[in-house]
């Protein structure tokens, strides 16, 4: 049994499991990127309507 045990724990990853994680991680960090520049990008359109309604020379309900 712990022969079996050993031999199991002991062996040496699959190359096809390491190279799956290797590209899901890649992946991760693509899309933590575009998360972060879309955040950005969604800010400054929320910075450019709040000045847009700032400057508005008549109320917007009558």
């Amino acid at each position: 049994m712990a022969k079996a045990l050993f031999g199991h724990v002991g062996s040496a990853p699959d190359r096809r499991l390491l190279d799956e994680v290797t590209q899901l991680r890649a992946k991760v960090r693509t899309l933590e990127f575009e998360v972060t520049r879309l955040r950005a990008e969604n800010d400054r359109l929320a910075a450019a309507e709040a000045d847009e309604l700032l400057r508005l020379s008549e109320p917007a309900l009558t």
